[in-house]
């Protein structure tokens, strides 16, 4: 496998691992629960789509696995932006893993892009058939 892919395999997991030990600390109520819970979800998720996107059986898929990593990473940061607006944390608190997803999304979303750009393109072409009511 392709070094880089290795390394944003084991970038992704430790993306997830910081997320839950960071969920470990946040207030214990129901509303941090539900979002925590969704952050949990999401934040795993990145790196089991990623590999996921990284075995792919064509590039087809890829494309679509790798669309699916990046929306995961997306969510967490978006989970993480209303831990902060809600008050239940600081801005500071999040901000690495904040910038993390980020970077993540502006990562799996070019990737996505090149990959998308590189299959073969379909013509919807005019059928030869007549179907032509009289």
């Amino acid at each position: 496998m392709d070094p880089r892919a290795l390394q944003l395999q084991s970038r992704s997991k430790r993306f997830a691992v910081q997320v839950i030990k960071f969920l470990r600390t946040i207030p214990r109520n129901d509303e941090s629960r539900v979002i925590g819970t969704q952050l949990l979800r999401c934040s795993t998720s990145v790196g089991a789509n990623y590999r996921s996107a990284c075995m792919a059986r064509s590039q087809a898929d890829f494309v679509s696995k790798i669309g699916i990593a990046c929306e995961e990473a997306d969510e967490s940061a978006y989970w993480l932006e209303l831990l902060v607006e809600s008050g239940a944390v600081t801005q500071v608190k999040v901000s690495e893993l904040v910038r993390e997803a980020n970077e993540l999304v502006a990562i799996f979303g070019a990737s996505r892009k090149t990959a998308k750009e590189s299959l073969p393109t379909t013509r919807n072409r005019q059928s030869s058939i007549d179907n032509r009511q009289s």
